[in-house]
């Protein structure tokens, strides 16, 4: 049994498909990416699957029990947690504040929200600066610090919306490892990303988002030789440049 799956899953705002018909099957443990030009639909998907808007039509299906139309509180209780591209933690607490209001989507008691959030803060690489305000953490801490609230929740399954834009190539090749050991703590991860090279490295299988259809699904390295992904998404540019090398 797969552990989410997305069946003819649509969504339009008044005269735009935003989203349409799109099938995804993601098994546990998989790292799985989605990519696409701006305005292909990507966020609109994660935005259907935590609850924040319904589809028009279309299933969401989780660990075999169809979520569709579920409030994104109860989305999160069962387990699925995301990440913004807008990082918007509480300015005036702490990293480890702002973690634990994400664990205490488990628990009710403040010794026991404080002690998980203290080990996912050392665990996101954060340990030194937990009493920091979190408005005057870097971009690259508090992008750490989404991840480090999010997985406070507990997920079985994370949705990553753009963790690595605005980082440079130093922060991204450490996101890169982040989410590696994410994933080898058991979570499955779906992750939308414009930076090719990380979502080339970290994934098992990507998809291709255009105008709200899914064009090709694979590999990454089906992917980067799919004539469709190159002409709507990857550019001639890239595609000059693998034949030069091919």
């Amino acid at each position: 049994m797969a552990l989410l799956e997305i069946q003819g899953l649509t969504k339009h705002f008044g005269g735009l498909r935003a989203v349409d018909h799109l099938d995804i099957l993601i098994q546990e443990g998989e790292i799985i990416g989605i990519i696409g030009p701006n305005g292909a639909g990507k966020t609109t998907v994660f935005n259907l699957i935590t609850g924040v808007f319904s589809a028009d039509e279309g299933r969401i299906i989780f660990q075999g029990k169809e979520i569709s139309g579920c409030s994104p509180q109860k989305v999160c209780h069962m387990g699925i947690a995301r990440t913004f591209q807008l990082i918007k933690p509480f300015g005036d607490m702490t990293t480890l504040e702002n973690v634990m209001i994400g664990a205490f989507c488990r628990t009710d008691k403040l010794p026991v929200a404080r002690m998980e959030s203290e080990k996912i803060i050392d665990f996101v690489g954060l340990g030194s600066k937990r009493t920091f305000l979190s408005k005057n953490l870097t971009i690259a801490d508090r992008k750490r610090l989404e991840l480090a609230r999010a997985l406070a929740t507990q997920p079985k399954i994370l949705l990553l919306d753009e963790v690595m834009a605005g980082l440079n190539p130093k922060e991204t090749m450490e996101a890169i490892q982040l989410i590696h050991q994410i994933q080898l703590r058991g979570i499955t991860l779906l992750v939308i990303e414009h930076v090719m090279r990380a979502i080339m490295s970290l994934s098992h299988r990507i998809i291709i988002l255009n105008y709200g259809k899914k064009i090709a699904e694979g590999t990454p390295k089906e992917i980067s030789s799919d004539e469709k992904v190159i002409k709507a998404y990857l550019g001639e540019k890239y595609g000059h440049a693998r034949n030069q090398k091919s």
